[in-house]
């Protein structure tokens, strides 16, 4: 084991797109364990676009922004290498706020989670971890029943692209997503099973949404609020379920526009229900236990686009954001 602790600062406030000037990678030295604590060497990084918040210092979110000068903030999946806490032991596979470094120092609370040891540690990212939870739980907020049209945007990304998957367990009789690409609704139909997908960069994303929801939208999974949102509030049916999971069209430019369509609720008796996956995080046994039966039953299929390299961190967040990722963004150290 080194010495030394990798990590990446945030030097300023990033415009746009992540910049090389806006973080740095240092070498610090290894942290000193006290009773109670356990260093655990981070395997995988994993991204999730409402990181972009926290660099941004953006107030109100569930997670404290990330101060100038402090490693930044982000999920891992890590193994036990050094331990004086009773919860672990040298070997265990933990899930954790592990930030963008080599080590991590874990506790036991709630930010750390020890999990089975017989599972592939990038699928703790891809599927077992907040993608995974996340779309169950949104999912579930939608309750999809049978014969109904279910819509995802952000479809081939790590959450969206299990969510679609969910819907069809759940009963829904079509399920269309939303992507950037022809690429990725391809991924979307032919590999997560999606019945169709629009591309909303090939034109009238209205139309589009009319000839591939012929019957309305009754449950709308969204990923990106913006405009995209405002379109398919227009499109849906009578008592529609619209679930609020992310907002990524407004994340590089911090601004929030309201949905003009918003009416339609009312007109149509719909609900619009958002949730924070970090308040349900006591039902991680119950989800996991749910998505590794379908995965093992061939039922749920993941994808993960993997950065090599702690100095990939910024490129493989980046790709959230310019469709450079299809499935969950990670890194491998």
């Amino acid at each position: 084991m080194s010495d030394q602790n990798r990590q990446i600062l945030l030097r300023r406030r990033p415009q746009g797109l992540l910049a090389p000037d806006d973080v740095e990678l240092v070498t610090s030295p290894m942290p000193e364990l006290h009773e109670g604590e356990a260093l655990a060497r981070n395997l995988y990084l994993g991204m999730e676009a409402a990181m972009r918040n926290w660099l941004t210092g953006s107030e109100g979110g569930y997670m404290e922004p990330v101060a100038i000068g402090d490693v930044v903030k982000g999920s891992s999946v890590s193994e036990i290498v050094e331990t004086r806490c009773d919860a672990y032991e040298v070997g265990d596979i933990v899930t954790s706020l592990g930030n963008w470094q080599d080590y991590v120092v874990c506790q036991d609370d709630i930010l750390t989670t020890k999990v089975a040891r017989d599972v592939e540690p990038q699928r703790y990212l891809s599927l077992y971890s907040s993608a995974g939870v996340t779309a169950f739980l949104g999912m579930e907020l939608g309750a999809p029943n049978e014969g109904d049209t279910v819509l995802v945007s952000a479809a081939a990304g790590g959450t969206g692209s299990i969510a679609g998957q969910i819907a069809r367990i759940m009963g829904a009789g079509r399920v269309v997503g939303i992507a950037g690409s022809d690429e990725k609704c391809t991924a979307a139909v032919e590999q997560f099973g999606f019945d169709s997908c629009i591309n909303y960069k090939a034109g009238d994303l209205k139309a589009q949404l009319k000839d591939h929801c012929p019957k309305r939208v009754d449950v709308y999974f969204d990923n990106v609020g913006g405009d995209i949102l405002d379109v398919v509030l227009g499109g849906i049916a009578p008592r529609a379920r619209v679930v609020l999971c992310g907002a990524i069209a407004s994340y590089l430019e911090g601004k929030l526009p309201g949905p003009r369509n918003y009416t339609n609720l009312m007109s149509r008796e719909a609900t619009m229900t958002g949730f924070i996956t970090f308040n349900h995080w006591d039902r991680f046994e119950e989800i996991f236990g749910r998505l590794r039966g379908w995965a093992d039953d061939g039922r749920i299929r993941v994808r993960e686009a993997v950065f090599d390299g702690l100095e990939r961190c910024p490129d493989a967040l980046n790709s959230i954001f310019t469709g450079g990722n299809i499935g969950k963004a990670m890194v491998k150290l």
